[in-house]
This record gives C-alpha cells, sequence and structure tokens, in this order.
C-alpha cells in the first residue's frame, strides 16, 4: 500500500491540531524549554542532529526526524513527526536538502526555525571555491550570468551524459563532508542557542568552540593523509562528495549526479566505464545506506576494488564509527587505500 505523501502528512497534522502547534511552539520557546529546564530541539537529519547535541550538551533534548538508515533525501513525514516541530523550543534544518522537512518547517516551525544553509554557504553544483568566491563579490545579475555561462560551458565541454542525475543551478547540501565549513555552522548553532536560552549562553560558545577545535583536528589529519596520493580521482556511486573534494584537492566522479536516486543509463555506465581505465583508477566507493550493485558493476567492468565511502548522512550498525568523528576518520582511512597514499 503507497505511504501518505509528505503533502498529505501535513493535510492531516493541520486538521488534528489548527493553530494550537504553533502557538505551543512559541510559548515553549520564549520559557527556554520543558518543565525540567531543558531544551526541546528537532534536529531535520544526523549531520544536524550530532552538531546541535555537541553544543546543547546537557541543556536540551534532541531527537532527529529522520530515523537511521533511511535516505533523507526521501524521507516522508507521519502527522506525529510533523506536529513534533510546532512543539518545540528550537527546529535546526538544512533547506533544500529534505523537501518533506522543508514544507513541515514552513507550515509548523514558523520563527523557532534555524536553517543552517546560509551558515553553510553552500557551493551551487560543479562551482569551485574560487568560483563562489567570485560570484558573491559580483551583483545578482553578473553572478547570473556568470553562473548561466558555466553551465554553457560544462554543457560543451562534458556533454549532457556526464551531468546525468544533475539539476544545474541548485546547491550542494552535503556541507558537512567539509569540516571546517561544519564548524561555522556549529558557531551559528551557538548563537541561536543562545537567543533561545540566554542563561546558559556561555555554555553554548563553549562546547561550539570545543568542537570546532576538533574538527580542526580533523581537518589537518585529512590534509596531511591526503597530501601524497598516487590518484585523486574519487570515483562514487553519487556524487555526494564534492565539498570534501573542494577541501583536499580531490577530483569527484559520480556515477550518478547529485541524486542518489537516479539511474544510471547505459550510456553513462559506459563513460564512467572508460574514464576509470582512462585515469587507471583502483578503487571504486559505494555508500552503506544505498545498494552497491552500480559501483560493483563498474568494478566488475573495470577490474577494481569497491570500498566504502560514507557521506554521513546516517549511523546505523553497519556504519564504520558510532558517531561523525569517527565515520570521518574511517572515511579518510577508505581514502587512503582506495588512492594510494602515503
Amino acid at each position: 500500500m503507497p505511504r501518505p505523501t509528505p503533502a498529505l502528512a501535513l493535510t492531516v497534522t493541520l486538521a488534528l491540531s489548527g493553530c494550537g502547534a504553533t502557538e505551543a511552539g512559541t510559548t515553549g520557546a520564549s520559557s527556554g524549554g520543558d518543565a525540567s529546564g531543558e531544551l526541546q530541539v528537532v534536529a531535520s537529519v544526523y549531520p544536524v542532529e550530532f552538531l546541535v547535541e555537541r553544543v546543547a550538551g546537557d541543556h536540551a533534548t534532541v531527537t532527529s526526524l529522520t530515523p537511521p538508515g533511511v535516505d533523507p533525501h526521501s524521507l516522508e513525514l507521519s502527522p506525529r513527526d510533523v506536529g513534533s516541530l510546532g512543539s518545540a523550543d528550537l527546529v535546526v534544518y538544512s533547506a533544500g536538502l529534505q523537501a518533506a522537512v522543508d514544507e513541515a518547517v514552513d507550515s509548523q516551525a514558523g520563527d523557532i526555525a534555524l536553517d543552517v544553509a546560509p551558515a553553510a554557504d553552500l557551493l551551487a553544483l560543479d562551482e569551485t571555491e574560487e568560483e563562489h568566491a567570485e560570484h558573491a563579490g559580483g551583483g545578482e545579475d553578473e553572478h547570473g550570468d556568470e553562473h548561466e555561462d558555466s553551465e554553457e560551458h560544462a554543457a560543451d565541454e562534458h556533454g549532457a551524459e556526464e551531468h546525468e542525475g544533475h539539476d544545474h543551478g541548485g546547491e550542494d547540501p552535503h556541507f558537512w563532508l567539509d569540516p571546517e565549513r561544519y564548524g561555522r555552522v556549529a558557531e551559528t548553532v551557538a548563537d541561536r542557542f543562545a537567543e533561545v536560552d540566554p542563561a546558559h549562553a556561555e555554555d553554548y560558545q563553549a562546547n561550539a568552540a570545543a568542537l570546532v577545535s576538533e574538527l580542526t583536528a580533523l581537518d589537518e589529519e585529512f590534509v596531511e593523509g591526503l597530501a601524497d596520493c598516487a590518484s585523486r580521482d574519487v570515483v562514487t556511486t553519487h556524487e555526494a562528495f564534492g565539498y570534501l573534494a573542494q577541501r583536499y584537492d580531490l577530483h569527484q566522479l559520480g556515477i550518478t549526479g547529485i541524486s542518489p536516486e537516479a539511474e544510471p543509463s547505459a550510456a553513462r555506465l559506459a563513460q564512467i566505464t572508460a574514464q576509470v581505465e582512462e585515469l587507471d583508477v583502483r578503487t571504486i566507493y559505494a555508500e552503506p545506506i544505498l545498494t552497491d550493485a552500480v559501483a560493483r558493476t563498474v568494478a566488475q567492468e573495470t577490474g577494481t576494488q569497491v570500498l566504502t565511502l560514507d557521506p554521513l548522512e546516517g549511523i546505523t550498525e553497519e556504519s564504520a564509527g558510532q558517531d561523525y568523528l569517527a565515520v570521518m576518520r574511517a572515511n579518510l582511512q577508505a581514502l587512503s587505500e582506495g588512492l594510494d597514499c602515503s
């Protein structure tokens, strides 16, 4: 039997609760938590949940809208999930990553929502940091013209098939795979916590600073570990690793584009197989919560090995670690092995 769509879930919730959930959320935010004094915080997805928990410390109870093992891009929300937003003190999410969450936030969260995407300073698909900086320095019309030129150049140079599954003009939402970017988001979350609960503002700032310090150390490990590699070409199931590639001077080749649900055509599989052979790539990277069938098909055709690279969209019992930091270090190990780094 088909599952209810996010829109239907919202309709049911609103019919049941009217405006009460939104009013409850406003009251909760002004009182700074529930009867125990803890803030009630809803996070959209694991990377946001981890960051929020670290910043909040003992001052909040954090729940996630995305269950472990569920592809966050195709998340559907129940009426209970949607209703939980209105009774929270704070809802933290990244707009553009999950359509169901965006819709629920618009309907239920109001001014208790924090969108972390602006703090992450998202890149457009296939955009470099240098191009992004140039665009940010120009006017809106100039940015639009430059972006249009960039798209035309990409289409001319690479052909339509190379970017199968892409939605040019959109942004890559996987900012947390760049530890430096992730740290900037942590600081923004701490600032918002301090506004909601000023009595513990110093704790939130200290917690964020401690996390940023850990992320800085992680970043240094990646820089050192990936400094000297026989290959810098990372072939992945889908293009979730753009920020990681940008940060550490790697070249990402996705079998499919930014959407993990896209199925590669026979032409795309032939093209990526040819690129793997031409670039002498030795490893294809699969993901833990997606089927590895496509990765293994390419590996079989090219005689390469399959390793796991985790985009950290969720933690399960099969994950290579129990939190963001541990899985990122497992990713570093997988990259070092697959790229033959010394």
